[in-house]
């Protein structure tokens, strides 16, 4: 008499599994001799690049536009629109489609994924996550191609359009966005894309209705506000773009004799503050910047965007809850109080879990990628290095995808240490530590409590 056994598969891991298979796809795509230009592409590249771009981070140890051959680089456009979705979207997506039907595992991990509330109509949800970033990638591929004066073409401005909107920062220019620094129409096509690609799919829904409950002809089934979630989102992404932006602009150029105009370093200030967060795309040089501005910009890029967005970073409703804790117990409360309420302790406990695991993984990565990028040279003979670092290890983990211009000159085990922040920065930390407690038994006993001297 044979036992059949089931192998149970947590519906968090999945969002893992499918990632992991696109990454692997596109490292054998971009393997091909078809895939570059000379022909030819070493494995641990193919393998960084693959996972930079359904990471949606950005970091390139070669030249996108010069190395890829047109195929290569619709490979790599494939990706980063298969990574800003997410592949569990798309895959719940059509399997609705087909079958009008989704399993309920897919419902979980799509929920948890993308919404603050898992419990939501999946089909329109999804219907309108397909729509709406077809329509934006859209918009923005016409809003670069027609600003760009001819420098863009129309392949161009699509691929730009959907890096922008996935906040990959992947460009087909050598010089990213360096010659377009002083161009507000491209400057702003380009901060748009970013922003709505930073805030949510969730978020984006509320907006469209909001604002289309403005409009006589069209009905809204959200004609008076912003939910509590959304507004604790625009308020807290307006607050990290305007303090990124006068601190950029401080440490950059307030107060130093620059070749720019004051003008166009505003808004060079505003683009890096912008896409600091976790776009990637630079119109600045990012090695020449000065350490106040690469520390400020290490800032933003550990914050990120949104929850359910493209963007990466522990996400602003983290920073904001965790801030909300400590204000609270400055002034003597019980609670956390974000807006009209107050953080239930689940979510707090959440956050502090966030806290600690990323702190640790960047801590660890750092660790590892000075031992093997410099370990060798003494502190006299590597200064400056420990800041290149720290900006690479973090813009991986937040898949930001600047850099000081470390990144093509990795070693092959720092090659794989920031290969595997991407990875573990786009899914997030929480979603690891939910797939371990998944498979966690309960515990059914508390052991006796005792206080601790702390500090």
């Amino acid at each position: 008499m044979s036992v059949k056994t089931r192998f149970f598969i947590s519906p968090f891991a999945l969002p893992i599994i499918f990632f992991g298979v696109v990454i692997l796809v596109g490292t054998l795509l971009l393997y091909l001799p078809a895939s570059t230009a000379g022909g030819f592409i070493s494995w641990q590249d193919a393998l960084f690049t693959a996972t930079s771009a359904t990471c949606v981070t950005g970091l390139v140890v070669v030249d996108t536009g010069s190395y890829f051959t047109v195929f290569g680089q619709s490979v790599i456009l494939a990706m980063i629109q298969a990574g800003g979705l997410g592949i569990i979207t798309i895959t719940s997506l059509f399997f609705y489609l087909w079958r009008r039907q989704v399993p309920l595992k897919d419902r979980i991990a799509v929920g948890q994924s993308l919404l603050s509330d898992p419990s939501f109509q999946l089909g329109r949800f999804l219907t309108l996550i397909a729509v709406y970033t077809i329509l934006i990638e859209a918009a923005g591929a016409v809003m670069i191609h027609v600003s760009a004066a001819g420098d863009f073409s129309l392949y161009a401005s699509v691929f730009h359009a959907v890096s922008a909107f996935c906040n990959a920062g992947f460009s087909l220019f050598s010089g990213n966005l360096e010659p377009w620094r002083g161009d507000l129409a491209i400057n702003l096509a380009f901060i748009i894309l970013i922003i709505l690609g930073g805030l949510g799919f969730a978020v984006l829904v509320e907006i469209f209705e909001f604002f289309s409950g403005r409009m006589p002809f069209v009905k809204s089934k959200n004609p008076r506000g912003f939910s509590w979630y959304a507004g604790v989102v625009l308020k807290s992404t307006l607050f990290f773009l305007l303090v990124g932006w006068i601190g950029i602009y401080i440490g950059e150029f307030a107060g130093i004799d620059s070749k720019i105009p004051a003008l166009e370093s505003m808004l060079a200030a505003l683009f890096q503050s912008v896409t600091s967060r976790t776009a990637g795309f630079n119109t600045i040089n990012i090695g020449d910047l000065t350490n106040v501005t690469l520390l400020i910009m290490i800032v933003l890029m550990y914050i990120g965007g949104a929850p359910g967005s493209c963007a990466g970073g522990i996400k602003v409703t983290t920073f904001r809850t965790l801030t909300a804790y400590a204000w609270s117990h400055i002034k003597g409360r019980d609670q956390a109080v974000v807006g009209r309420f107050a953080v239930n302790e689940d979510t707090l406990n959440r956050a502090f879990l966030l806290l600690v695991f990323s702190i640790g993984v960047v801590f660890a990565a750092l660790l590892i990628l000075n031992f093997t990028e410099g370990g060798a040279a003494p502190h006299s003979k590597a200064r400056g290095l420990f800041l290149e670092i720290l900006f690479e290890t973090v813009s991986a983990f937040g898949t930001v995808g600047l850099s000081t211009g470390l990144t093509p000159h990795l070693s092959l085990p720092g090659k794989l240490i920031i290969t595997g922040l991407m990875f573990v920065g786009r899914l997030g930390p929480i979603l690891f530590l939910a797939v371990i407690r998944s498979y966690q038994q309960p515990v059914f006993y508390r052991r006796p409590e005792e206080s601790m001297l702390i500090g």
